[in-house]
């Protein structure tokens, strides 16, 4: 039996012993993914990290409300729009996730500048870790670099607050330099490019330091530097009940090393349902665009979104990807304020059409999607929607999407992760079901083929 046969059985094997009946759910009373029917999340702990509110509820249950979305309690969009004029908006939203308060413009300086002395990565570290064992998928040499960051930390196993939160400040400093100079070796190990790999310049906050690295001729405009720091900041935190964030506060619930805690998270938020949406957002943005031949006719692309629904074209998964999301149900806030800053990004680069295109799904797809899917709630535009678009306009390739979210959600997961250490103490431990029947044991000679 060759390899592919041997493969092909077993997994026919594990297809057989792994199908648990739909009805067992119910049954046992067990919410599947941590959810009930309505998709309301389970409450597995508390939090006073940031609030995600889609619903108001009220004394017969819920209504659909605008969603809100606040860090310690300070609104996004007041975050996000009122900002001063320090152009730092990533570093501001940073130090108030992490330390609780809303920093004055020294303590936000002092702050920006305690990242970028913590950018430069250690010793042999670009050419053993990045160089050396490049790859196609940035986020998992992100995820491996941020492991091999421990063997250069004497005190990686030291859970003290005060050593947690340094390597936590380390680890957010260094994720820049691992996403660019990954996706640099990368092109050029794997795509026949020229590799170039610039140092960041202390005097610029991240996001300028992320464009400086990715075009060092400083061939970018402020409009630029204002929409990916807007952009990190929209994507630092959103709730412990995330799927990264959660892996994050289990992995910390067990007494694991912050190197550990954040790496997991890594590789939670590269799976398409989670941060890596905004890349299938583009995909099926790319494929509409090669089958509608007019996109300013809404008729032509209702019609062909409705085939995406019906699992006609596209992936044939039947998700309009940019669309719905777990918590919020009238709108997203996240999407709202990249929407506006789209436009103004869209009128400079001359990319109008293709934004229209995006707005156009934002708008027929919640009645096709009804419409095919009874009972579905109501649906919003994510955040997902807007930002492959963004990523695009700012030059940014596509092997960073997800990687430059990974950048702005460290930030988060670093949060959660001081807040798991100071706050619980225990371990994450969810009971599951078995339904596993006793079987009595065959020994090996008695086995039949």
């Amino acid at each position: 039996m060759d390899d592919n046969e041997f493969y092909k059985e077993r997994a026919e094997d594990c297809l057989r012993i792994s199908k648990i009946p739909p009805g067992l759910y119910d049954a046992y009373d067990v919410k599947k993914g941590l959810r009930d029917k309505d998709g309301n999340g389970v409450r597995a702990g508390i939090t006073n990290i940031s609030k995600v509110i889609g619903v108001n509820r009220t004394g017969d249950g819920s209504e659909p409300c605008d969603g809100r979305l606040s860090y310690r309690g300070y609104d996004i969009r007041d975050i996000v729009l009122h900002h001063g004029d320090s152009g730092l908006r990533f570093e501001e939203a940073a130090y108030l996730l992490l330390f609780g308060n809303l920093p004055s413009k020294e303590e936000t300086e002092e702050f920006r500048k305690v990242l970028t002395d913590h950018m430069e990565l250690p010793g042999d570290f670009v050419k053993d870790f990045i160089l050396r064992e490049s790859g196609h998928d940035i986020m998992n040499t992100m995820a491996r670099g941020v492991l091999g960051l421990s063997a250069y930390d004497r005190s990686a196993n030291d859970n003290s607050l005060g050593n947690v939160i340094r390597q936590c400040l380390e680890i957010i400093s260094k994720l820049p330099m691992l996403a660019v100079y990954g996706y640099q070796a990368y092109s050029h190990y794997d795509n026949k490019g020229h590799l170039v790999i610039f140092r960041p310049d202390p005097d610029k906050g991240v996001s300028e330091n992320i464009m400086h690295m990715l075009r060092p001729k400083g061939d970018f405009s402020p409009l630029e530097v204002e929409v990916l720091d807007a952009m990190l900041t929209l994507h630092v935190e959103h709730g412990g009940g995330n799927n990264s964030a959660f892996t994050a506060r289990v992995v910390a619930s067990s007494g694991s090393d912050s190197y550990s805690v954040i790496a997991a998270a890594l590789l939670s938020l590269k799976g398409p349902k989670h941060g890596g949406a905004n890349i299938k957002v583009m995909e099926m943005f790319q494929d509409i665009k090669d089958h509608v031949s007019d996109t300013d006719d809404k008729g032509e692309v209702a019609a062909y979104l409705k085939k995406i629904v019906s699992k006609e074209a596209f992936d044939r998964q039947g998700l309009v990807y940019g669309m719905g999301h777990a918590v919020y149900t009238l709108s997203d806030p996240r999407a709202i304020l990249l929407k506006d800053f789209a436009r103004k990004l869209a009128k400079e680069k001359g990319r109008e059409k293709d934004l229209r295109l995006l707005e156009s799904i934002e708008e027929l797809s919640p009645d096709i999607i009804r419409g095919k899917k009874c009972g579905a709630k109501k649906i919003c535009a994510n955040v997902d929607l807007y930002s492959g678009l963004l990523y695009d306009m700012l030059g940014i390739p596509k092997e960073l999407f997800t990687p430059m979210f990974a950048v702005a959600r460290a930030v988060g997961w670093s949060a959660h992760r001081i807040e798991e250490l100071v706050t619980s103490g225990k371990i994450i431990r969810p009971r599951y079901i078995s339904i596993a029947e006793d079987r009595d044991f065959v020994p090996l000679d008695m086995r039949r083929e």
